[in-house]
């Protein structure tokens, strides 16, 4: 498949920063990155969207607990809030005793309740020269460690379908990361899972159930399907765009839902809110 977003139907439009694109218990759920609030939608509904949970500063990952729960990285306090019913927040886990930069997106492995997270690992808006960044181990009773280093951008992250495999895209390097994950949450044998077309920028992804990985390119505003090794399967073009996050979602999970915006700049998104979630349909479904 080849196509763009002229194909697409609009599902949310007027977003500024669309991040942390899930399907969960029916519903599209999603981060509006630059007003640190987070919404779900029932994309068959005339509703609209709902507001979920509203965190201090920017929103990044979602995801959910054992309990339950649904957990936000919190980018500028550097740590991961828990969502009430109520809506209320409170802090789930703590890293700002532990990493200096913003935090990044976060995945939650279902079959453990672990949650991974990265960090910039320096100021990005700064100006700040590139280094590389951490990825941290979340246990699900909030207690943080270390479980990688030096990935040059650490962003979104799956946990591949019946595997104990966990990859990382890591933006600037231009590539996808893989880790074994041990029993103790603990991260080792990393080797390179798919090398990108140059000048691919991954930023947010979603795994399908053959193993495949959508990953968004910021910079060069598409969507690539990408198998193990680096080839490209099928495209989705979004010219002029930034290709934010997607997810594999709907009734039976053939559902891509593309977030895009005009800008990752906070000061150009507060005056255009030309950000949107589209929808397209693929073959293979999502977990």
């Amino acid at each position: 498949m080849h196509t763009d977003l002229r194909s697409a139907t609009d599902v949310v439009t007027g977003i500024r920063f669309p991040e942390g694109n899930r399907w969960h218990d029916g519903r599209l759920w999603y981060s509006d990155m630059h007003t640190g609030e987070v919404f779900s939608v029932d994309p068959d509904s005339a509703d609209g969207p709902r507001v979920e949970a509203r965190v201090d500063g920017q929103s990044s990952g979602l995801g959910w607990l054992p309990d339950g729960r649904l957990v936000v990285s919190a980018m500028e306090s550097r740590t991961i809030v828990a969502v009430q019913e109520d809506a209320t927040t409170s802090v789930f886990a703590d890293l700002s005793t532990v990493e200096s930069s913003l935090l990044n997106d976060l995945v939650v492995d279902e079959a453990t309740g672990r949650t991974y997270v990265g960090a910039f690992g320096y100021d990005l808006y700064g100006g700040e020269e590139l280094r590389p960044g951490p990825l941290y181990v979340v246990e699900p009773d909030g207690s943080a460690r270390l479980a990688a280093d030096g990935l040059v951008f650490p962003n979104s992250a799956n946990v591949l379908p019946g595997t104990r495999t966990l990859v990382v895209s890591e933006t600037w390097g231009g590539r996808l990361t893989a880790f074994d994950i041990a029993a103790d949450g603990s991260l080792g044998g990393r080797r390179t899972w798919a090398t990108l077309p140059e000048g691919v920028t991954p930023d947010g992804s979603t795994v399908d159930v053959e193993g495949a990985i959508w990953v968004c390119s910021v910079d060069t505003g598409e969507f690539l399907r990408v198998v193990e090794g680096g080839t490209v399967t099928d495209r989705v073009d979004a010219p002029g765009r930034c290709a934010i996050d997607c997810a594999l979602g709907g009734a039976d999970g053939r559902t891509l839902y593309l977030a895009t915006a005009d800008s990752y700049d906070p000061a150009t998104t507060a005056r255009t809110r030309a950000g949107r979630i589209s929808a397209v349909r693929v073959d293979v479904p999502g977990r």
